[in-house]
């Protein structure tokens, strides 16, 4: 069995999307210090590093990220690697032979090719999912999407791909660190953390290959 990683490291230096607070890691006490513990205290968005969105980040009054099932953040997974495509449309989905039933499915896309989850700075000409990829996605029961860079959808059209999935009750998970994985089947694990009706949680997630 092999254990793949598939969250980043988070530091003071992870980039953020423009304009979300950047990540703190303060010490109140410290044994180098003299106290009797060592206690950090972290501030950052909840849409940093390896994250999931909830239906309320792009959903008035959608479900918060502590009620997303855990039964579809766990389970067989499909990776398939998108090759040289810029944007995730329909017609690639087309193109990827994903077999019927398929419900969790993580794109490797030029992203991790050019290693854009370990660079230290932002990218906003990222690959992701049109709105048309989103809708092919949903007609054909995909439950969970899994990205390889900080959004679903693209930086200059953030919305509908959003909404088309969330809306649908697709579990979006995106900041996954895929550039050490194979296209093929998985055993996926993705634990967001448990807090009330936020928009998004931080998340460890992992493959697991047989």
């Amino acid at each position: 069995m092999r254990i793949i990683d598939l969250s980043p490291t988070l530091s003071p230096a992870t980039p953020v999307w423009p304009g979300d607070p950047a990540l703190r890691l303060t010490h109140p006490a410290s044994l180098a210090r003299g106290d009797a513990f060592s206690l950090t205290e972290l501030t950052m968005s909840a849409h940093t590093g390896a994250h999931v969105d909830a239906p309320a980040h792009y959903v008035r009054d959608g479900a918060g990220a502590d009620v997303i099932p855990l039964e579809t953040l766990v389970g067989p997974a499909l990776v398939v690697d998108t090759g040289e495509a810029d944007i995730i449309s329909a017609g690639v989905l087309d193109g990827l032979a994903i077999p019927p039933g398929t419900t969790r499915l993580l794109f490797r896309t030029r992203n991790s090719a050019r290693g854009l989850m370990v660079s230290p700075r932002f990218h906003t000409d990222f690959v992701a999912i049109d709105a048309a990829g989103a809708r092919w996605l949903v007609q054909r029961g995909v439950r969970l999407v899994g990205m390889d860079y900080y959004s679903a959808a693209p930086y200059d059209a953030l919305a509908p791909t959003h909404q088309i999935l969330l809306r649908a009750g697709v579990v979006i998970v995106e900041g996954l660190n895929m550039m050490a994985v194979a296209p093929g089947g998985y055993e996926f694990i993705c634990l967001p953390l448990k807090l009330k009706d936020a928009d998004g949680a931080p998340a460890r997630a992992i493959l697991i290959s047989p």
